[in-house]
């Protein structure tokens, strides 16, 4: 299948987005194309990604187990499955998918577009599985490994901590300090560096004119959440 030179800038941005670039292109695309898409074109040449969903749903499901057998090694099989279970859950994948931007590259059908499926938690969740079942075909498990959790890892880290995966630490934050104060709580970028495809954002959370956090994200949203990790991390160290 041929892909225009549009789609494939597309296809180039979220490939820098998830630090792999593939070998054979037509997989990325292939993984980012809903069924609903593919139904409505007209000489049906487009394959939608529900193959590479099934398979992806397996190898996240392996990394993980893998991740938590080696991490957790004094618990039974019993609570090792319960945390997997928290782990690879339709919120998780959603928010993984979010971080990444993935819905911004999907090729909907015009139904799915108009009912607000490029933010649906489902259609996100599997496009995630599905474009973890693309990296495995092109480069293996290793690079898959590489992929999940050197992209995630720090998140499954603090959310087993927690209980959840893939907080969403800028409501936890607000909810946490809502409890203590009414101040207004502020993001505010501190420096942008790097070139326009490859930028780092730096970013302080201040309450009270008072910086309470600092993190640094590829995006400016991603950098708010680092931000607001760390100002929980300071709270929960202050609460001991």
């Amino acid at each position: 299948m041929k892909i225009s030179s549009e789609r494939k800038k597309s296809l180039d941005e979220i490939q820098l987005n998830i630090n792999y670039k593939f070998k054979d292109i037509n997989l990325i695309n292939t993984s980012l194309t809903h069924s609903s898409y593919a139904n409505e074109s007209k000489m049906r040449i487009y394959e939608n990604n529900e193959r590479l969903e099934f398979l992806g749903d397996v190898v996240v499901n392996l990394v993980v187990s893998e991740y938590l057998y080696h991490r957790f090694s004094e618990l039974p099989e019993g609570e090792l499955t319960k945390k997997r279970a928290t782990i690879v859950c339709e919120s998780s994948l959603a928010f993984a998918a979010r971080k990444i931007k993935l819905g911004e590259y999907l090729l909907l059908g015009k139904g799915e577009e108009a009912t607000g499926g490029r933010g649906r938690e489902s259609i996100l969740a599997d496009t995630f599985e599905a474009l973890t079942g693309a990296i495995y075909i092109d480069g293996g498990l290793t690079n898959t490994r590489e992929f999940l959790l050197g992209m995630f890892e720090q998140e499954v880290i603090y959310a087993l901590s927690k209980g959840n995966l893939f907080i969403d630490y800028k409501t936890e934050l607000q909810e946490t300090l809502q409890k203590r104060t009414k101040s207004k709580i502020e993001y505010k970028v501190v420096k942008e560096v790097g070139p326009d495809h490859n930028k780092k954002f730096y970013m302080d959370v201040i309450v009270e004119n008072k910086v309470i956090g600092s993190g640094m994200g590829r995006n400016k949203k991603e950098a708010e959440q680092m931000a607001a990790r760390q100002a929980l991390d300071r709270i929960g160290k202050d609460n001991e």
